[in-house]
């Protein structure tokens, strides 16, 4: 009989998360440069060559990809003649695991997890507890697999309960647009199908955890009907043109994965969910030899991409005389450079300026002729003044847009992906203009912090007013003064413009 040790688990777990918070896997590095060199849409290339960029800066610098540093998910696969030397439930030594791995002075992570879900919702400050999955298999081993999921990605997993007779692709391809880009496309799709609801999801979710082969699999052709389906959904979902951050372009998805199990006669529970360009997740086995430490990638991994502001294609913006007019002025798809003082704020900051003006009372901050940046940075260390701070999904902002335009003097904002109706009505009705900076690249973007300070709500964390000072951020006009988005017009473009199947070298 194996003895695992309570240590060897924790310990290997809190190693692991460190390690996937700043290395990509090795294949998504590989198949994201495959679509870089292949990309025809320039905004497209631009917003891979910086999530690539960001990538090897983070493996150098051992920072976090994503200022989204997850909710945790272990799966423990444990063989039967395995005996944990331990007075703790599992749980608790995942927890453990975790905490030691976010708290982790060198490269603290930003703690997301709240507890309560439904009132208090407060921090836990570590973010623990994970979500853990248990299988007892035969053998005498702990297989574990560790994946920091980000809320970007995650809130866009979908379930239907289909009809027998229904069309797996068929749902794909009318859900995927429907997630918009808060998931950071190129990234992969993890699909289950069968067994029941619950199943299915889990199922999805096992699927983001291989290795992407779909490369490989474009140039032997597909074996199984399994695998033409992969191959169908893959090329059809490209085909919608959607693109890198949603910008039009000619990949989406880098890979399709698909698990099924049994189901009943009448079901057929299908499940989706995606991984975003910062997927996060490594495998190692316990023997009972001692903790497992994984194995660091070359810097020779990554492609030579070395992005850098385009001072001669893009406006420089001075936020510290900021005007409506020049606001008024961008156009659909113009990239600037941000230089000046920058506010910050996301769901929990606007929700309490909400309840504030309900009651009479002035915000904590004055946003006049002002820009706000979607954002909750991870903390810095050492010299830096912000540790990685990408920007969050903005959508979840939409439902202030018009609050915060018309009632606090506010003029831009700068986020993650698209915005929907209401905030585009709200942001052409006041001039106003919303930009957008390139999720998965948070690393690359503090580079560009020059200062940070909480400025109100500290209490309420990463979710705090900071005042950033920034210096050549470089963003994207995603919705103009008129309410034109790139996020619609750049996908009709791309779509129906095909990727092409891989050649083999010579």
């Amino acid at each position: 009989m194996t003895v695992i040790k309570e240590d060897d688990l924790i310990e290997s777990i809190a190693d692991a998360i460190q390690f996937i918070s700043y290395y990509h896997p090795a294949d998504y590095i590989a198949h994201l440069a495959r679509a870089y060199e292949r990309e025809q849409s320039p905004a497209a290339k631009d917003a891979m060559a910086q999530i690539l960029t960001n990538s090897k800066l983070c493996a150098e610098g051992r920072r976090p990809i994503c200022q989204d540093t997850g909710i945790v998910n272990v799966f423990l696969k444990i063989g039967m003649g395995v005996r944990f030397d331990t007075q703790r439930d599992l749980q608790s030594l995942c927890d453990e695991g975790v905490r030691r791995g976010y708290l982790n002075p060198d490269n603290p992570l930003r703690a997301s997890v709240l507890d309560d879900p439904i009132f208090a919702r407060k921090n836990t400050k570590d973010n623990t507890p994970c979500v853990l999955s248990i299988e007892l298999v035969q053998g005498d081993t702990v297989e574990v697999q560790v994946a920091s999921k980000g809320g970007g990605s995650e809130n866009k997993s979908k379930l239907a309960m289909l009809n027998p007779s229904d069309s797996i692709v068929d749902w794909v391809l009318k859900t995927v647009p429907t997630m918009g880009a808060g998931w950071c496309p190129p990234g992969m799709l993890g699909i289950g199908v069968g067994g029941t609801a619950e199943k299915a999801v889990l199922m999805a979710k096992h699927s983001l955890m291989e290795d992407l082969d779909m490369h490989e699999l474009l140039i032997r052709g597909p074996k199984t009907p399994l695998e033409e389906l992969r191959i169908e959904i893959y090329e059809k979902v490209n085909a919608l043109g959607i693109g890198a951050q949603g910008l039009g372009g000619l990949t989406t998805v880098l890979d399709v994965k698909i698990n099924t199990f049994a189901t009943h006669a009448a079901s057929k529970p299908v499940a989706m969910i995606p991984n975003c360009a910062a997927t996060r997740h490594a495998h190692f086995v316990l023997d009972g030899s001692g903790p497992v430490q994984l194995k660091r990638p070359s810097l020779s991994d990554w492609p030579d991409v070395n992005w850098a502001p385009d001072y001669k294609a893009s406006l420089p913006v001075d936020l510290n005389h900021l005007t409506k007019a020049q606001v008024a002025s961008w156009q659909p798809g113009q990239t600037l450079l941000l230089s000046g003082k920058m506010l910050t704020g996301r769901d929990a900051a606007h929700k309490r300026i909400q309840d504030m003006l309900a009651k009479g009372e002035k915000p904590p901050v004055d946003f006049t002729n002002r820009m706000i940046y979607y954002v909750g940075p991870v903390d810095p260390v050492r010299d830096e003044v912000v540790g990685p701070a990408g920007p969050t999904t903005s959508t979840r902002m939409d439902k202030f847009t018009e609050m915060m335009l018309a009632q606090t003097g506010l003029i831009a904002m700068v986020g993650k992906a698209e915005r929907g109706p209401v905030a585009i009505e709200s942001i052409a009705k006041h001039q106003s203009a919303y930009l957008m900076a390139v999720g998965g690249a948070a690393y690359l973007v503090s580079k560009a912090i020059r200062g940070a300070k909480v400025v109100a709500f500290e209490d309420l964390g990463m979710e705090a007013i900071y005042e950033f000072d920034v210096v050549d951020m470089p963003v994207t006009v995603a919705v103009d003064a008129k309410g034109t988005s790139v996020h619609e017009t750049g996908p009709k473009e791309w779509a129906g413009k095909s990727i092409g199947i891989p050649v083999v070298a010579a």
